[in-house]
């Protein structure tokens, strides 16, 4: 990256070990802090030419990097683990500033993506094979993992620290190169990772990162040599992904949008679930796939849990995120609240009624991104707001007779990531996780994302792919087995 008096950073690629500028010609996009509107960097629109400079130093890279022994690749993540857990505050300070998160929730998502990298330190026993011994008279057989080769990751604005930590640590511990394509939004986050990457001991080329938009998407889908694709981002962009990189003969993971509810029984510590539903739907301003956007509460407990819900919600103080105290910042950019602002309108003209609306308050600007918690009541699931998601502090509330009927309502959408069920019955827990079709649950806890050892496992219209990220699917992901078979 470089700097000059004359203004903003302008950013580069970062591709075979240093930064390279774009083609001659090529566009470029501000990055700015949604709170202020300060234009942050200005990013490079790159397009197949930096694509395929990034694929050939990756290719240059991988043919040493997979003959590197497993520990010593272990070794050199201890070591990228310690250098972002000695900047974890460096890093969280560029995510609120190009994101809008508070400062907690940013060290939170930091701390998040080094759980990432420490996951993948166990390289030594995530790449075991298996074997037996006598398969037959004087015959053995085992398995083996192999790396993939050259592989890919696009990643959104939203978590741009957690999300490419998802992707390459495992990636390269399994012997892979990787290239990079942060969200245009938010690149700043990726290429400070990318040189603490260096500064770790990582050969140059392991690690690429390519900024820019459609065309570098197009590009990475399109290259011969990039044999697998990681994709987070939303449903529409993940289905034509997936469908793209599968039609090229490429392995691929794409995880999309969500609809998560959340169902409240009478027999629930209603005030707990009253903060962790509020937590849930406004924290990140909306801004993330496991967000609370449905709240399906008992129909007997609704008078008592719905003013414990408003007192949660109106704790919240909305402003810019890089100042202390204050839990919710703004959206990405202004095109964003709008969109959702217009399907919030929609539904007021259909019959819904706010009984918080974030729309009004100091917080309002032009040039700033701002909305407040806003909930939505006498919802119903014939409505937009109901069906698409908003990514907006927007959380709409219904009524069920019991929870049967809240699995039922949660069901209905095409989004299947994550639900919750609040209660004190094991009996309901149960017969929530036998029903529920999200592929993540939460019991009396309001955002039930996993941990890296596990699979971020959404389903439905949530995730297309056969493999998830993180977890041993991860590891499955980026790796591809030879079976061995030997008389001696």
């Amino acid at each position: 990256m470089t700097e000059t008096s004359a203004g903003p950073r302008k950013l580069g690629n970062w591709i075979g070990g240093s930064w390279k500028e774009a083609a001659v010609g090529t566009g470029q996009a501000e990055v700015r802090n949604p709170a202020t509107g300060e234009v942050l960097a200005v990013v490079p629109m790159s397009g197949r030419a930096e694509v395929e400079d990034a694929a050939a130093a990756a290719l240059l890279a991988f043919r040493d990097w997979r003959k590197v022994p497993v520990p010593a690749r272990a070794r050199l993540l201890f070591r990228y683990r310690e250098l972002l857990h000695g900047c974890r505050m460096e890093l969280a300070a560029i995510l609120t500033a190009e994101n809008g998160k508070c400062l907690e929730e940013a060290l939170g998502e930091v701390q998040r993506g080094i759980e990432c990298v420490e996951f993948a330190a166990g390289a030594p026993t995530l790449m075991m094979g298996s074997q037996l011994p006598d398969i037959a008279g004087g015959i053995e057989s085992g398995m083996y993992r192999y790396p993939l080769g050259v592989v890919a990751g696009i990643t959104p604005f939203n978590f741009p620290m957690m999300v490419p930590c998802w992707m390459f640590p495992l990636a390269v511990a399994c012997g892979n190169a990787f290239l990079l394509k942060p969200s245009e939004k938010t690149p700043l986050l990726s290429c400070r990772l990318a040189e603490l990457f260096a500064e770790a001991g990582f050969p140059p080329g392991v690690l690429n990162v390519v900024n820019g938009s459609k065309e570098a998407v197009d590009a990475l889908l399109e290259h011969p040599a990039i044999a697998a694709v990681s994709f987070v981002g939303s449903q529409p962009a993940a289905a034509a992904v997936h469908a793209r990189a599968a039609a090229a003969g490429k392995r691929i993971q794409a995880l999309a949008g969500a609809k998560n509810h959340s169902i409240v029984l009478a027999d629930a510590d209603l005030k707990a679930a009253a903060s962790q539903i509020a937590a849930a739907a406004f924290g990140s301003a909306g801004q993330r796939c496991m967000a609370c956007s449905v709240v399906a509460v008992q129909e007997s407990a609704a008078e008592a849990f719905m003013p414990l819900l408003q007192d949660a919600a109106e704790a919240l103080i909305v402003g810019d995120g890089a100042r202390p105290g204050t839990p919710i910042g703004p959206l990405i950019d202004c095109g964003s609240r709008d969109r959702a602002l217009k399907l919030l309108e929609l539904a007021i003209r259909d019959g819904a009624a706010l009984l918080m609306d974030g729309r009004r308050g100091e917080w309002n600007s032009d040039e700033a991104a701002f909305l407040g918690p806003t909930i939505a009541v006498e919802v119903t699931p014939d409505m937009a707001i109901w069906q698409e998601e908003l990514f907006a502090p927007i959380l709409c509330v219904l009524t069920v007779p019991d929870l049967k009927a809240g699995i039922a309502l949660a069901n209905r959408s095409r989004y299947a990531n994550g639900a919750c069920l609040f209660t004190d019955s094991a009996a309901a827990v149960r017969e929530f996780r036998e029903e529920m079709d999200a592929g993540m649950l939460g019991v009396n806890l309001g955002v039930p994302a996993p941990m890296a050892f596990f699979p971020f496992s959404g389903a439905k219209s949530s995730f297309y792919g056969d493999l998830h990220a993180n977890g041993r699917d991860g590891v499955e992901f980026y790796t591809r087995k030879k079976m061995v078979t030997a008389r001696y």
